[in-house]
């Protein structure tokens, strides 16, 4: 069992679905049930996932919910720049968001490996 508020990649995937609801707030209202909502249900999946495997007796397990996390943000990263082409977030709000999404990926790309090493999979 891992504590998750000392993962610094829980707290920063926090942080990214926070930036992620803050960009949204000027979504056209007709997208509020449509890809606003599946963006953010991407964005929350990351740390939810993250503190699910953490919570999880065996670390194989919590490679199962870091494989979800990463898949999930991928998914963000795909419905971001959805947006972007259609001009409900700007370039530069989307380049930011986009940024920190590819530090979160790439900290659960190296947590995976390591944890895979001590499980021999």
């Amino acid at each position: 069992m891992h504590n998750i508020r000392k993962l610094k990649i829980w707290n920063d995937s926090i942080d990214l679905v926070i930036e992620v609801y803050k960009a949204l707030a000027t979504m056209p209202v007709e997208e509020k049930y449509g890809l606003s909502s599946q963006i953010k249900r991407c964005a929350v999946s990351i740390p939810s996932n993250i503190a699910e495997g953490a919570g999880r007796e065996r670390e194989k397990e919590f490679y199962h919910f870091l494989n979800i996390a990463y898949g999930s943000s991928y998914e963000l990263q795909t419905q971001l720049i959805i947006c972007e082409r259609l001009n409900f977030i700007s370039l530069e709000i989307n380049e930011t968001l986009l940024n920190k999404l590819e530090e979160i990926q790439k900290m659960l790309f190296v947590f995976k490996e390591n944890l895979k090493k001590n499980i021999n999979i």
